[in-house]
């Protein structure tokens, strides 16, 4: 899996918001998931069978608008010669602008974060985006394991998904009801065989996890004392053995005992990625509040130490809603910016030099303005969530702008 960035994940999340908010009059708004193994000419030859289909709809301008909007796909599915690496993803629908009359076809195409798994054509009177809202928690990638002496499953957990990797069984003889000498034998060869199993365990777990780069953690559950037993011993590699992060008592083992692992860790796994975005603004408040510490925060300051390329971590609020906006006198060529809110409209500006009145050249989000200026000077950038205190402190006290600089100016 390729790690999404915390700019691309809001990039992400502002598009789902965009798409959720479109409504059409019927149930004209046609969604298409292609995953990447899909043939496109498979894909094309069901569009045409649903635009046959779509002849039956009784209302003639839901039926004049699906139409358009398969014609809309057909036509797109000709620039791929096959689906991109993670599949591709297509809305299209006439969208009212306002009264009757106002619709507008619009057509949105683009390769999600993380490959689509099921071929899907929906139409309604929205667009259907459970798939990709799933996605948004999948950059969280954690090893799971559920064994005993019988029987392991190995798994990988991406966001909501689980991956079974593999399933082993031991051949391990159960308990042997004879005494003296033979129990003891026998007792031997059950520990040998235990040991050989936890030995192939470990060997199928460095196989499935260690070539996984953005592996986030491990958690081992099983019934019994074999877990831990596995995690004491000398089985995995040592760079997964550092990543376990619990062991859970489970009734089961297989499939139904790695959901139970997640049903039981689930609070400990959420908490991890929480704590990773509390201590960042834990950081940058530690700065704040020390001596000739390395930190600032509000966005003229911000951007002056950007722009000297003196910023390390840039933590920007998911929730700032603003807009950057520039300006250019068509008289002089002066230039000017100014940052509003977006529910404001653009405030008119005059030239400085001549006192004209300056037209808007660009309009951006604020939060697209400061990742494009980190970019440049190599800076790490943060979206920071609200959904923590120290997330509604950066974003209350300190105007959702702050960072962790590499030196003070």
């Amino acid at each position: 899996m390729t790690e999404i960035s915390s700019k691309d994940l809001y990039e992400f999340k502002r598009t789902l918001k965009e798409l959720a908010d479109k409504k059409g009059r019927g149930t004209e708004l046609v969604s298409v998931y292609i995953p990447p193994d899909k043939q496109v000419s498979d894909v094309a030859k069901h569009m045409r069978e649903e635009m046959s289909q779509s002849a039956n709809i009784k209302s003639k301008s839901t039926k004049k608008n699906v139409q358009s909007a398969i014609e809309v796909i057909i036509q797109r599915l000709r620039l791929f010669p096959k689906p991109p690496e993670h599949g591709l993803v297509m809305f299209v629908g006439m969208i009212p602008r306002g009264g009757p009359g106002t619709e507008k076809m619009e057509t949105y195409v683009f390769e999600p974060p993380e490959s689509i798994q099921t071929y899907t054509y929906h139409c309604n009177s929205e667009f259907f985006l459970e798939p990709l809202q799933e996605m948004l928690g999948d950059k969280d990638v954690y090893g799971l394991a559920v064994l005993d002496r019988k029987e392991a499953t190995i798994a990988i957990l991406r966001g909501k998904r689980i991956d079974i990797v593999k399933t082993l069984t031991s051949g391990v003889p159960g308990k042997h009801k004879a005494g003296g000498q033979s129990q003891r034998r026998f007792d031997r060869v059950i520990e040998l065989a235990a040991h050989e199993f936890l030995k192939r365990i470990g060997e199928h777990i460095n196989d499935a996890w260690l070539p996984l780069p953005d592996l986030d953690g491990v958690v081992l559950g099983g019934p019994g004392h074999t877990k831990e037993e596995f995690l004491k011993g000398d089985y995995m590699n040592h760079e997964i053995k550092k990543k376990v992060i619990t062991t859970v008592d489970t009734s089961y083992t297989g499939e139904f005992g790695i959901r139970e692992v997640i049903d039981k860790s689930m609070d400990v796994l959420t908490e991890i990625d929480v704590m990773r975005e509390k201590k960042l603004v834990q950081k940058f408040l530690h700065e704040l509040v020390s001596d000739n510490g390395l930190a600032s925060y509000g966005e003229k300051e911000v951007r002056q130490n950007l722009q000297m390329g003196a910023v390390e971590i840039l933590l920007l609020s998911e929730d700032l809603n603003s807009k950057r906006i520039s300006y250019e006198c068509s008289v002089c060529g002066h230039t000017s910016q100014y940052t509003s809110k977006n529910s404001e409209s653009e405030p008119e500006q005059k030239c400085n030099n001549c006192n004209e009145k300056m037209k808007v050249v660009e309009s951006k989000d604020v939060i697209d303005d400061f990742v494009e200026m980190s970019e440049e000077v190599g800076s790490e950038v943060e979206i920071v969530s609200t959904e923590t205190e120290e997330g509604m402190q950066l974003l209350r006290a300190f105007g959702g702008i702050g960072a962790v600089l590499r030196y003070r100016p």
